[in-house]
């Protein structure tokens, strides 16, 4: 029998009062707002970035490509559903998900902030804000909070206080503020996630290098090609400096980069650790890079037909289906149709893990 699928990557789209109502009120006065900009609609505009964020991509799910713009779009003309929970769930019914994952659209940005402490209050009031849509549906609405890492002292404590807010898992910054990721200092927030059950999932367009280019090489769409490097970089980071060797236990999430090319990338980490480990001056691993990338590392995507066809060439257990509704990239409200011709040729154990079981086991939901 075929599960119903659940979204292992949705998003919502902060509304005006998400941050300015539930931001710590020292920061109420710097706090994003949305406005109405010309020849650009409704956007929201964000002390220290210099461009502002327009609403016309954060959701245009379903709309027809020749329609999507980032410009001329008003946040009355969104999708309710992604800022009024009492809609959501006739979405999720209308393209047949039993329920989402769900990550910020803002948020995403706000994390390549400069200012740590601004992005540190900005997360808290987000999360505030989540928890309460979310609790309009829990078991069909499973909200990803976000830390700062503004210090590890301060990321030990992001991941206590959204656990005790009852979230099943974080969405880090693709950046902290103190060194990097491959830096043991991080040891106390991994060993954290591990005792609290916390996946650690890393979301495209959150770190410097993998945003979306402005003055791309080429035309612009091909800086669209480059925005899953990001994601890739980090996992590299982690298993090459053998994080995973210290913290067995740690699972990570590497949201919205496809997964096609996981077969060759867990390859090409081989090779490189296999043939250029010395002169490069890698450290060394008890296991080869892409048994960590396959036991550690789950992956999340939509419209992804590689995917489904190579998964005999990684852990299928670690693939993870989403319809990141309601953004542009979405399969919403298609998503059956694609399921249906993507998946064709395997067998229904195999769809039901990658669509369904899979992200319910790693944030301990039932399956059924």
């Amino acid at each position: 029998m075929i599960r119903k699928p659940i979204s292992a990557d949705s998003h919502i789209t902060e509304p005006p009062n998400c941050y300015v109502d539930y931001i710590d009120p020292a920061f109420r006065d710097r706090a994003p707002v949305i406005k109405e900009l010309p020849k650009v609609g409704d956007a929201f505009v964000i002390e220290g970035m210099a461009t502002p964020v327009p609403l016309g991509l954060l959701a245009a799910a379903g709309k027809e490509p020749s329609k999507i713009t980032t410009d001329g779009v008003a946040f009355k003309d969104l999708w309710r559903s992604g800022w009024d929970p009492k809609y959501r769930l006739a979405d999720q019914d209308r393209d047949g998900v039993a329920a989402e994952f769900i990550y910020p659209t803002v948020g995403m940005l706000l994390c390549n902030h400069a200012d740590f402490d601004f992005k540190k209050a900005c997360f808290e009031a987000y999360n505030r804000w989540l928890a309460e849509y979310c609790s309009e549906a829990p078991d069909r609405l499973h909200g990803l909070a976000q830390v700062s890492m503004r210090s590890v002292e301060d990321g030990v404590a992001e991941l206590k206080a959204v656990k005790a807010m009852g979230f099943k898992g974080v969405m880090m910054p693709g950046d902290p503020a103190v060194e990097d990721y491959d830096s043991k200092i991080y040891d106390p927030v991994w060993a954290t996630a591990v005792e609290l059950g916390l996946p650690l999932s890393f979301h495209i367009l959150t770190t410097k290098a993998g945003a979306m280019a402005q003055n791309p090489r080429g035309p612009r769409i091909n800086s669209f090609l480059s925005i899953i490097r990001g994601c890739q970089d980090i996992m590299g980071t982690l298993i090459f400096s053998g994080v995973f060797d210290r913290h067995p236990g740690l699972k990570v999430v590497c949201v919205e980069a496809d997964a096609g090319w996981v077969p060759h990338y867990m390859y090409r980490m081989d090779h490189a650790y296999k043939r250029h480990r010395y002169w490069m001056k890698a450290p060394p691993l008890e296991r080869l890079p892409s048994e960590y990338f396959a036991e550690h590392i789950y992956v999340t995507f939509q419209d992804d037909w590689v995917a489904f066809r190579t998964t005999h060439l990684c852990n299928v257990r670690r693939l993870m289906w989403a319809s990141d509704f309601p953004h542009s990239d979405s399969t919403w409200p298609h998503s059956q149709a694609v399921l249906a011709e993507q998946t064709q040729g395997l067998s229904d154990e195999e769809r039901n893990w990658i669509c369904h079981d899979n992200v319910a086991e790693l944030y301990g939901l039932s399956v059924n």
